[in-house]
């Protein structure tokens, strides 16, 4: 992929190509920039864990503190699924079918994408997929 500048202070619009090279880039800078800003704080969780020993004396202390520690685990766990998403709309970014639903082909929306840039299905889908969903959890 050539490199591409971005104008200062540019934002997708909906009057532009959809996807064209500036908005590629656009979303391709946004993504590693999630994707490193996760690592970051992974990296400092995980230093901070390891630094933490179970040192309180108080069993209440010590409950309070496994306790903070499960709950960044899981959060932990949520972001490494999110790293993994990450990745596969940066691989989507090369193949270029980013932006694209994988339901219908149809773009799935520039407000979309920048609420969640990890998404690959267009809004109808995605309501669509959840209503199944929930059919199939209530029979």
């Amino acid at each position: 992929m050539a490199t591409v500048n971005i104008p200062p202070k540019y934002k997708p619009s909906e009057k532009e190509a959809f996807m064209n090279p500036v908005m590629l880039e656009y979303f391709r800078q946004k993504l590693e920039n999630w994707r490193q800003e996760i690592m970051t704080d992974s990296a400092e969780t995980l230093l901070s864990l390891q630094e933490g020993g179970m040192q309180e004396p108080d069993i209440a202390d010590r409950a309070s503190r496994e306790t903070d520690r499960s709950v960044e685990l899981r959060t932990r766990d949520r972001q490494r699924k999110l790293v993994a998403k990450i990745d596969a709309a940066l691989s989507r970014i090369e193949e270029g079918s980013y932006g694209h639903c994988e339901e219908t082909g149809e773009p799935i929306g520039i407000k979309r994408l920048e609420a969640r840039p990890v998404a690959t299905l267009s809004i109808e889908a995605q309501e669509m997929h959840e209503r199944q969903e929930r059919t199939h959890r209530d029979t």
